[in-house]
């Protein structure tokens, strides 16, 4: 990230002028994409990448009321309050150290997770890194207020949130689950057949409970690892929306550091249902044909996702090359996920 700090803050700066979603409800991965490819030292492309993006980019919807601590429980979930919600917080983050805003916001915003299809919190986990390891710029803090705000006003409560309680480790977990019936439906049309899909509740709940906040690091860590290498074979199922089942539980898994070890057990709990929804919503049981792909470094896999250039298979390389760092010799399930990522979803700018 050093070598590009100054590129990092001109594209946000950029993409401040730019609203959270386009046509209606996509999310914009302008600021997620460009902060990945900074961190994997592809920062030289970022504003050509960023000049083909933005095309289809829309400007910031229009300002409607202040946020007062009398009032905001009543615009949560509400898209309109976008700005008004950014604006909230860009005030919070120039007035108090932004670890102090994140750590008072993060109990109300968590329960809403699922919002915009995880988008907002997989943009709070991308910025939280930078601001962890880099320099605290008034762009960077700038990003953590749109990014909060943008949860915020897509705050979105599962129907159902299981509570961990068996003895059951995330990879056997994800596999156990019921799909829903219906998988020709949108993303909140599938949410909401979770409560009528038989077993589901029983299937989540098996999942093991975390025994302190350590543990639920490390509870937090499988099942970002076992949601990518869950991609390998199942991504087809929907290659967008199952990167998620991924990148969602590592974005909390990156903001972890940032706050306090009694929030890290719920934040498990709550990635744990986001991640489990995604599966069954959106999974399948046939599994593809193993991919081959010989020797390959982690750096080739990240190059040929900038060159690719679709934003989601560039987030989920990015998780994937986290999941192969955390094992000595390397994660080769992880880089052959990213590779299935770039075989299944279509080329972008």
């Amino acid at each position: 990230m050093t070598a590009h700090h100054g590129t990092f803050d001109e594209a946000l700066e950029r993409l401040h002028s730019t609203g959270p979603e386009f046509h209606g409800y996509l999310s914009n991965h302008g600021p997620m994409a460009v902060e990945a490819l900074i961190h994997h030292g592809q920062g030289r492309g970022v504003h050509r990448w960023l000049d083909a993006y933005s095309a289809q980019l829309e400007d910031v919807p229009g300002a409607r009321e202040p946020l007062t601590d009398a009032n905001w429980r009543q615009a949560l979930g509400d898209p309109l309050r976008v700005t008004d919600w950014t604006d909230h917080f860009a005030r919070a983050v120039a007035e108090r150290p932004w670890r102090a805003v994140l750590a008072e916001w993060w109990p109300r915003l968590l329960p809403g997770l699922a919002g915009a299809a995880t988008h907002p919190a997989i943009r709070v986990g991308h910025i939280v890194r930078t601001l962890l390891t880099g320099e605290e710029t008034e762009p960077r803090r700038a990003e953590l207020a749109h990014a909060l705000g943008y949860w915020a006003a897509r705050h979105t409560p599962l129907p159902v949130v299981p509570t961990p309680g068996g003895t059951t480790a995330p990879d056997e977990a994800l596999d156990a689950l019921p799909r829903i019936a219906d998988q020709r439906t949108s993303a909140l049309g599938g949410l909401a057949q979770l409560p009528g899909t038989p077993g589901w509740r029983t299937a989540a709940e098996a999942v093991r409970a975390p025994r302190d906040p350590d543990d639920a690091r490390a509870q937090l860590t499988a099942l970002v690892q076992a949601a990518t290498h869950r991609y390998a074979a199942h991504g087809h199922g929907e290659e967008i929306m199952l990167v998620h089942a991924a990148t969602a539980p590592n974005a909390v898994l990156r903001t972890l550091p940032a706050l306090p070890r009694a929030l890290w057990a719920p934040s498990f709990t709550v990635a744990w249902a986001a991640s489990a929804a995604l599966t069954s919503v959106y999974g399948t049981a046939d599994a593809l044909p193993a991919l081959r792909t010989g020797p390959v470094t982690p750096e080739e896999v990240f190059r040929r996702a900038a060159e690719h250039g679709d934003a989601h298979a560039i987030k989920l390389t990015d998780t994937a090359l986290d999941v192969a760092s955390w094992t000595p010799d390397g994660d080769d399930r992880a880089l052959t996920a990213a590779l299935r990522a770039l075989e299944l979803i279509e080329p972008g700018v």
